[in-house]
């Protein structure tokens, strides 16, 4: 358990790491650095960034190209390389303009063309979130619908992450938890690291997520499937009567 009681950027590079050494690494392992480049502000990024070079003698967008397979790589790189402006700033035209380029790209199945990966990777998170909403508007399905739909590929797949930790970060780690603990076996590595990251920022929506989503509390889901100080660990930090 004092894995994470480290420092945020500490920890997350050290998850990164963790990944990226299992060598063919797939979604539900990748959407780790999505989620540290797309839920978190740009300032943990750039802090995480200095972190893993701090500690692995090399830096993070070279050890993507060294481990990720080339089809995922140019999207992750885009996201980890990037510094967003963390002030809200949106151009609505912007918006309605690059929703219509995002359908378009999606329509045609070419979600690896460089103008998609270019406006999810380097627009600021409340110009995205303008854009996502145009394109819901627009096209009456919300856009990680759409792209699950156009294909289930890696990319599509990865892609969705990317949207959801943009726009609906209570959503996207409510998935998190409900994957961990579905099953026989707790995944309490995903479970700790999901509620752990998002303790201080949206906790209470994510557990209104999973309410919504499993119709059964978060807490009363914790208690069934962990045990012991774990359990109270987790219990603690969402928040729950122990």
């Amino acid at each position: 358990m004092s894995y994470w009681m480290e420092e945020p950027p500490e920890r997350d590079a050290k998850l990164v790491e963790k990944t990226l050494k299992r060598g063919k690494a797939g979604i539900t392992q990748l959407q780790v650095i999505v989620e540290i480049a797309c839920a978190s502000c740009p300032n943990h990024l750039m802090a995480v960034r200095q972190a893993y070079c701090s500690l692995f003698d090399c830096s993070l967008e070279e050890a993507i190209t060294s481990k990720v397979s080339s089809s995922l790589q140019k999207l992750l790189l885009g996201l980890v390389s990037s510094y967003r402006y963390d002030r809200e700033l949106v151009d609505l035209n912007v918006a309605k303009s690059e929703a219509a380029k995002l359908h378009e790209a999606i329509e045609k199945k070419q979600l690896d063309r460089d103008e998609v990966m270019w406006i999810l990777s380097t627009r600021n998170f409340f110009q995205l979130r303008a854009t996502f909403k145009h394109y819901k508007q627009n096209y009456q399905v919300p856009i990680y619908q759409a792209i699950m739909s156009s294909g289930s590929d890696d990319l599509g797949s990865l892609l969705r992450v990317v949207i959801l930790c943009i726009d609906a970060p209570e959503k996207h780690f409510a998935e998190v938890i409900r994957a961990s603990l579905s099953g026989h076996r707790t995944d309490v590595h995903s479970l700790a690291r999901a509620i752990l990251a998002r303790v201080e920022i949206d906790m209470m929506k994510i557990k209104e997520e999973y309410f919504n989503m499993n119709k059964v509390s978060l807490d009363d889901a914790v208690v069934r499937k962990t045990s012991g100080g774990y359990k109270d660990f987790l219990m603690t930090l969402i928040g729950a009567r122990i």
